[in-house]
């Protein structure tokens, strides 16, 4: 935990020192102590960031923490871009060192809150954010998290959608910044004929879809065999993505809500 924790720490202040981020003069504490202290709290203690914090101070790798509120005014001020720009940097290390060019996109579901508390909830309003979670066979009240990931499990892209937005629809927005003769392993909800032809014409990546069994243009057995192979490659990476999540995710309002799923998103690809 202690190496993990320097780790975090050295990847904030390097990232920052060469996007050119600059803190107050009169800040007690640095915005790479503000990053490390959230990423912990996301990596080691469930998203409780007050855990993270008194841990941190107690055991002297921040002696000089902020308050609670203090810290909590602090990890809001950070830009969105920030934390934009430090995904797009780990997604570019793992693109790179992906040789294998396979990547998997999938849909991860997120439930704000249980169905007997939809007409209390707060942070989202709405019947589009209601879904179907075919895997669990029950209804929830949330959003998705849309993840395209390596072969060996790093996030690559990210992209948030409501809980009733299809799979294929919320695919079809991401840049797909990947190299050349790339292919994308999905399942049966992501077939589009015009779109893979199209795909492939334009940016020479392939995507391959699970076919369903009336399909017009099924895929040999051995492309199937293999496509199930690299699914469970995301399946791995959302189950432990999953784990890391609190039971309850305490959050006032949806920015904060979606911070800490980023923050688990950010830890997740930082540690593994």
């Amino acid at each position: 935990m202690h190496l993990k924790i320097i780790t975090i720490y050295c990847l904030c202040a390097d990232f920052l020192l060469a996007y050119g981020y600059h803190d107050d003069p009169q800040a007690r504490i640095t915005s790479a102590e503000v990053m490390t202290t959230a990423l912990v709290a996301a990596a080691f203690f469930h998203g409780n960031q007050e855990t993270s914090r008194l841990f941190l101070k107690e055991h002297g790798y921040i002696p000089t923490m902020l308050s609670k509120s203090r810290f909590n005014r602090r990890l809001h001020a950070l830009p969105e871009a920030l934390w934009q720009a430090l995904f797009w940097l780990l997604a570019e290390i793992a693109k790179q060192t992906n040789v294998e060019g396979l990547y998997v996109v999938d849909s991860l579901p997120v439930p704000v809150c249980d169905n007997i508390r939809i007409r209390r909830c707060r942070l989202y309003q709405g019947e589009e954010h209601r879904g179907y979670c075919a895997s669990k066979r029950r209804y929830y009240w949330g959003f998705k998290v849309h993840l395209l990931i390596t072969a060996t499990g790093k996030p690559v892209e990210m992209h948030f959608t409501p809980a009733s937005r299809n799979d294929l629809e919320a695919f079809k927005q991401f840049c797909l910044d990947l190299p050349p003769s790339s292919e994308i392993d999905a399942d049966a909800a992501y077939n589009d004929y015009d779109y893979e032809d199209a795909l492939r014409e334009v940016a020479g990546i392939d995507l391959v879809a699970q076919r369903r069994c009336n399909s017009k243009r099924a895929h040999p057995g051995y492309v199937t065999f293999l496509c199930q192979h690299y699914r469970k490659r995301v399946e791995t990476t959302f189950s432990g993505i999953t784990n890391w999540f609190s039971r309850t995710l305490h959050a006032v309002t949806p920015a904060g809500f979606e911070l800490k799923i980023v923050l688990t998103v950010l830890a997740y690809a930082i540690l593994h």
